[in-house]
């Protein structure tokens, strides 16, 4: 690598008093920095001895977060070349706003029922995505989502417990409770595949099982670009129209 390139992978050094172990601090924050740009798709990344080097972890440490990020499709191996940036394609189709806020500007009165507030220990995507220590809690929220008293969506969000350390306090916009505590999420990655819903789903949403639906997945990210939204939402698709324009 050069001095410039070394100094970028510097940055992405992990720290030693933190209770997250080192592989996913690492994997961590080399997802951030492929999601900021800071990479370029295709572009290849360097043999684990040579990052081992320049963050001062051991070998181990790195193919573990390496093989993390190839797991979650953000970077891909290729037999006898090595480690690539995996292109990605990702449109914002619009601003970012919360469902309340969505709804009211096409007219509508949106509302929220909720299905369950809890807080429980963090599964392993929970503490991938969010980047948490192994033993940390989080608070899960389950609603529906309501335009005009029609059930549009069922939502499953997990945020870290010290975010939300009393759920039972959120009103009827959980973005306006961010906000207020200060934790306002500026940015968000969306994906969105579509899936057949389930028998809970489908009863909660008044819809047929295994009936279309498009699943949004949602990752939201604070000003200081840390990761505190873990979103599903289910989405009825004879409701929901996504438009994306593209300019050469």
């Amino acid at each position: 690598m050069n001095s410039t390139s070394e100094d970028r992978w510097r940055d992405l050094r992990p720290d030693p008093e933190s209770d997250t172990p080192l592989y996913l601090q690492l994997a961590r924050k080399l997802a951030n920095a492929i999601h900021d740009n800071r990479w370029n798709p295709g572009e290849a990344l360097p043999s684990e001895r040579v990052l081992s080097d320049a963050l001062g972890v051991s070998r181990i440490t790195s193919r573990k977060a390496i093989a993390l990020l190839v797991e979650q499709g953000l970077i891909r191996r290729e037999q006898g070349a090595g480690s690539f940036i995996t292109p990605r394609y990702e449109d914002p189709l619009s601003r970012l706003s919360s469902f309340s806020e969505m709804l009211r500007r096409r007219g509508f009165k949106p509302s929220s029922n909720w299905i369950s507030r809890t807080i429980e220990p963090a599964n392993r995507d929970e503490v991938i995505q969010l980047g948490l220590s192994p033993a940390a809690t989080v608070t899960r929220l389950k609603r529906l989502r309501l335009a005009d008293d029609i059930v549009m969506a069922v939502e499953n969000s997990t945020f870290p417990a010290s975010c939300i350390p009393d759920p039972q306090a959120i009103g009827d916009s959980l973005y306006s409770y961010l906000d207020a505590r200060g934790l306002s999420i500026v940015r968000a990655l969306q994906h969105f595949r579509a899936v057949n819903a389930s028998e809970e789903i489908a009863e909660q949403m008044g819809i047929a099982p295994h009936d279309a639906l498009l699943l949004i997945t949602r990752v939201g990210y604070t000003a200081d670009q840390r990761a505190i939204e873990l979103t599903d939402t289910y989405c009825r698709n004879d409701y929901y129209d996504f438009v994306a324009e593209l300019r050469k």
